[in-house]
């Protein structure tokens, strides 16, 4: 897999999927800190996610963003929407992810919707089942979207045209 330069894309504004708020107790009250999830990506098919913690809201996002960029893939979308059905499952979370027709548009929750969004696919059929917490949510996503086959690659590999791998 080749190493995709974050400055070499024309990234769109990154969205925040959750933001939690961490308390120590000390002696002295309680101290806190914030911790972020944030996607970034072209809307052309290259997607990262990262997390960032620190004292300030704005830091911990900063911190994501800047982790998100290192983290870059690209997924295989066709025709706005991704080329098979897939189940992943991460931690206690798992996303089902369904390839849906012109005009669907976006059916899904709020973390798969916001990586799905920064990918560029425009229609697909989603389902979270198990845990929802927002971070498995998202890691399954992106897990699902790195093991999407491409139809190119699949009829390459069994040695047949592309129109045989549909039929």
């Amino acid at each position: 897999m080749a190493i995709i330069n974050p400055s070499e894309l024309d990234l769109k504004e990154e969205t925040v999927v959750k933001i939690k708020r961490i308390a120590k107790v000390t002696s002295r009250g309680k101290r806190f800190r914030f911790s972020a999830v944030v996607v970034v990506g072209d809307g052309k098919g290259h997607v990262g996610v990262g997390r960032g913690k620190a004292n300030e809201v704005l830091a911990s996002i900063t911190k994501a963003k800047e982790n998100a960029k290192q983290n870059i893939f690209k997924a295989s979308i066709i025709n706005g929407t991704i080329p098979h059905k897939i189940v992943k499952k991460y931690g206690a979370s798992s996303v089902m992810l369904k390839p849906a027709s012109p005009g669907t548009g976006i059916i899904a929750g709020g973390a798969v919707r916001a990586v799905m969004e920064q990918v560029g696919v425009s229609n697909i059929l989603s389902k979270v089942l198990g845990s929802n917490n927002s971070l498995n949510i998202v890691n399954a996503t992106i897990d699902a979207l790195r093991d999407m086959q491409d139809a190119v690659k699949v009829a390459n590999k069994r040695g047949i045209t592309i129109n045989q791998v549909f039929n």
